[in-house]
C-alpha cells in the first residue's frame, strides 16, 4: 500500500515505489507486505522526535510490525519517506533524483527485515547489500564521491 502526498514535483509513481520494495524483498520466500507513505517536513519532524528524539525531519524512517504470536500475517510494517528531505539530499549529494529514492526504499525496508548501521561490521553488510541491490536496477553505487 502507499499513500501519497498532495501532487509535488519529483515523486517517484506507485510502480517505481513498488519495485524497489520488491528488490529489497526478494530473497524472501514469503510475499511481505508493507506500506510505504512520503510525508511533509513537519509530520517527518515530529515522528523523528516522537521515535528518535531528534529535532529534524529525516529522510526515511522504518516501523517493523511484530506480528503477534499465533497469527498469520506476513506484514513486515511501515516506511514513513520525507520527500522535502529525500530532494534535497538528492540536490545537494549530486545525485539522480529516483537513483536516491530508490536507495532509500531499499535502505528503509532493509532495516524492516532486521538490518542496521549502528556498529561498523552491520554498516558495512548493510551498504554492500544495498549497493548490490541498487546495482541489479542499473543503479551505481551511493556511498562513492561523485
Amino acid at each position: 500500500m502507499f499513500k501519497l502526498p498532495v501532487k509535488k514535483k519529483n515523486l517517484p509513481s506507485t510502480e517505481q515505489l513498488q519495485l524497489w520494495a520488491e528488490t529489497a524483498l526478494s530473497t524472501l520466500e514469503n510475499d511481505p507486505e508493507l506500506t510505504i507513505r512520503l510525508v511533509e517536513s513537519q509530520e517527518s519532524q515530529e515522528l523523528n522526535h516522537q521515535y528518535r528524539q531528534k529535532e529534524k525531519p529525516t529522510n526515511v524512517l522504518s516501523f517493523p510490525f511484530e506480528v503477534p504470536e499465533g497469527i498469520d500475517l506476513n506484514l513486515l510494517g511501515d516506511l514513513v519517506i520525507c520527500s522535502d528531505v529525500v530532494n534535497q539530499e538528492a540536490k545537494e549529494q549530486n545525485k539522480q533524483n529516483l537513483d536516491h529514492w530508490a536507495h532509500l526504499v531499499i535502505h528503509g525496508c532493509l532495516h524492516l527485515l532486521g538490518y542496521d548501521h549502528i556498529e561498523e561490521d552491520e554498516a558495512v553488510e548493510m551498504e554492500s547489500l544495498e549497493i548490490k541491490l541498487l546495482s541489479t536496477l542499473g543503479i551505481d553505487n551511493p556511498y562513492q564521491e561523485v
